[in-house]
């Protein structure tokens, strides 16, 4: 009878052991998925009259407002690695005429950017190249007075960027969707 309790303590041990080691790996995954994504966020510059696309960590925010930047708006959640079905999205500006935009790899030529005159190309996120659960489709628009670029997800105000100039809409990758909590999270 001894025999038997010992060998019961034994199992209940090893069923616990490997129940604790299952819960780590699963914890650890789900984790790393999170960590993957990045926040990209619109800034306005309004010395310039400008919009900025800015992935979170590629600027301090504190250094952002410090150069004048303001409206700081989410518009969604992108990767911080390369995979399947990802594309890399770069940042460039313009030095002349103050501009930035976001571009995909492969959008333009880097030769072609550089005789528009746009520097400082610097890698910002992964986007994704299809449609899938919880995505939402990114659109580029052109405010062809002052060469200003703005980045805004497809359920942006249509009416009112037509309104205050903007044009030429063009598709550029999708996102993941930021869901309804978004401004809890900003508080953060």
């Amino acid at each position: 009878m001894e025999q038997f309790l010992k060998i019961k303590a034994n199992m209940k041990r090893t069923i616990i052991l490997v129940a604790t080691v299952l819960a780590t790996i699963l914890l650890t995954t789900k984790t790393y998925a999170q960590e993957d994504l990045v926040r990209v966020f619109r800034w306005y510059v309004p010395q310039d009259a400008q919009f900025v696309t800015v992935a979170d960590g590629e600027y301090q925010d504190g250094q952002l407002i410090n150069w004048g930047w303001n409206n700081k708006t989410l518009l969604f959640f992108a990767y911080r690695t390369p995979g399947p079905g990802r594309v890399a999205v770069y940042g460039w500006s313009n030095p002349v005429t103050r501009a930035h935009i976001t571009i995909c790899e492969d959008e333009f030529t880097d030769d072609q950017m550089l005789k528009w005159g746009y520097t400082q190309k610097h890698l910002q996120f992964y986007a994704l190249t299809r449609r899938g659960a919880n995505t939402v489709c990114i659109y580029r628009w052109l405010l062809n007075k002052r060469g200003a670029w703005i980045t805004v997800p497809e359920e942006g105000d249509t009416d009112g960027l037509i309104k205050k100039g903007f044009h030429r809409k063009t598709y550029q990758y999708y996102g993941i969707y930021r869901n309804v909590d978004a401004p809890i999270y900003d508080q953060l």
